[in-house]
């Protein structure tokens, strides 16, 4: 599946999602614990996993730097908000385990000396329905 057949998902189909595929993980996807934002590990073999939906809206040009915490959580909070609106989620695809469906959100993090790839595993009951962010595209 290439990048433009990718479904574009909202909040309640991403959590359809989480909640379709929530179990233990498999043998395969095991050693990815990642509850809140962790860099993937150069070692972790990334044929284990396959993209199969984006967040990123095509009709967005600049996706919003703003993130949604409103029970003040941080990003890096094992229990922060996903909302597909804000950041980092505007720049994140969905991937699933291979052998067991598992899913994980994944976005490359820019940095001003690197580049790291991160994954964070997707829980239903994270994903938030959230208000669009302030200045953004109706």
């Amino acid at each position: 599946m290439t990048d433009v057949a990718l479904p574009v998902l909202d909040a309640q189909q991403l959590r359809q999602l989480a909640q379709a595929q929530a179990h233990a993980p498999c043998r395969r996807c095991a050693a990815l614990k990642a509850p809140g934002w962790e860099a993937l590990s150069a070692t972790f073999e990334q044929s284990a996993l396959r993209k199969v939906a984006t967040l990123r809206r095509s009709d967005v040009e600049d996706p919003t730097l703003a993130e949604y915490h409103p029970a003040g959580s941080n990003a890096w909070s094992a229990d922060a908000p996903v909302a597909p609106a804000y950041f980092p989620y505007n720049r994140c695809d969905v991937w699933e385990c291979v052998q067991c469906g598992r899913p994980f959100l994944r976005y490359v993090e820019y940095g001003g000396y690197y580049i790291e790839e991160r994954v964070r595993e997707l829980h239903a009951e994270n994903v938030a329905v959230a208000p669009e962010p302030p200045g953004a595209l109706a």
